[in-house]
């Protein structure tokens, strides 16, 4: 009996061990399937939402805008468009999207039609490993610009927007017919003895912070909306549902920070720009008060930037305003504009 038993025991050891690879190998390719699937399934899901956005008519205030989507330069920009009239580009900045401009849109987009595209990384726009230096940017911009029609524009930059303006602005000189820049201290053209920010430092070390970060960005970025501006109650819990929803994406957190990284890439494009100082008449314009660095600006330093780099210049520092001009003061802001787009030499609005 026990000689009989032993070829039966290694049959079934066989047979077992053979279900076991068998299965694993079932187990395996299923997982595999399933990853690839998922993926799959997540491209696929965020390639149809931004095919729903393309087209979509939507109010703000009285105006009609509608959401778009261009391939240009190798990725795909979202744009929000409407009015009519000359082109006004509006480019945002960190930790913002094209809806930093939505108090603005409307009155604006009564005499021009309102451009307003989520930079490359940002808001619904691709987000590519690469190409966050403003040359690079401003080349998105341009080729969005061309696709639309328009051969001149109205320019307007705030925040990281406006080294992208100013980049487009120095390649493309005599497409813009003016230029408005606002709150950033330009890459290589900081004021003597100016130190850099916290945040710039902490942002351009690479990986750490969006280690950091991740799973946390509803209590990170609120830190900059409400303690750069002087009135923090402008930009409503709504605003930050926003903005965080976005930056919270996949990517979303990253691609702003390749931003601040390019910084001194930016600082070396623009010293080669500096060699021909842009001639078309610029309006620089700065916070007057921002709790985060100190409260009082005497010298907003995107003033002191531009200043050096082209030759018509307009400084305004906006009272009761912080960092984010277009959300805490929109009434002057579109005053400020309409101004200066219709060649009126005075910029002066009602305080």
């Amino acid at each position: 009996m026990v000689g009989k038993d032993k070829p039966t025991f290694h049959t079934s050891h066989h047979v077992t061990a053979a279900t076991t690879f068998l299965m694993i190998g079932i187990i395996f390719s299923t997982s595999i399937l399933f990853v690839f699937t998922l993926v799959l399934n997540q491209n696929h899901t965020a390639m149809a939402q931004k095919q729903q956005l393309t087209g979509i008519s939507f109010q703000i205030g009285n105006m009609t805008f509608s959401h778009h989507t261009a391939s240009v330069n190798g990725i795909q920009m979202h744009y929000v468009i409407g009015g009519h009239g000359n082109p006004v580009v509006l480019l945002h900045g960190w930790p913002e999207t094209w809806y930093a401009w939505h108090n603005v849109m409307p009155a604006l987009a009564k005499n021009y039609t309102v451009i307003a595209p989520d930079l490359r990384g940002l808001g619904d726009s691709s987000k590519p490993p690469t190409g966050y230096d403003g040359k690079t940017v401003a080349e998105d911009i341009h080729q969005l610009v061309t696709q639309l029609g328009f051969k001149t524009i109205f320019l307007v930059g705030h925040d990281i927007g406006t080294q992208v303006a100013y980049s487009y602005a120095a390649a493309h000189p005599t497409e813009v017919k003016r230029l408005a820049v606002m709150e950033l201290t330009i890459p290589g053209f900081a004021p003597a003895g100016r130190m850099p920010l916290w945040w710039v430092v902490f942002h351009q070390t690479p990986d750490v912070p969006e280690a950091l970060v991740q799973g946390k960005e509803m209590m990170y970025l609120p830190w900059f909306l409400h303690n750069l501006a002087y009135n923090p109650a402008a930009i409503t819990q709504a605003d930050i549902d926003e903005y965080v929803s976005h930056y919270s994406a996949p990517g979303g957190m990253r691609a702003g920070f390749e931003y601040y990284r390019a910084f001194p890439q930016d600082a070396i494009q623009n010293q080669n720009y500096s060699k021909t100082k842009l001639t078309m008449p610029v309006l620089a314009v700065g916070g007057g008060y921002i709790p985060a660095l100190g409260g009082n600006i005497t010298m907003p330093t995107v003033i002191y930037g531009m200043k050096i780099l082209a030759q018509n210049v307009q400084g305004i520092t906006v009272p009761n305003s912080g960092h984010f001009i277009p959300e805490e003061r929109p009434v002057f802001v579109v005053k400020l504009l309409n101004n200066f787009f219709s060649g009126n030499s005075s910029t002066e609005t009602s305080k």
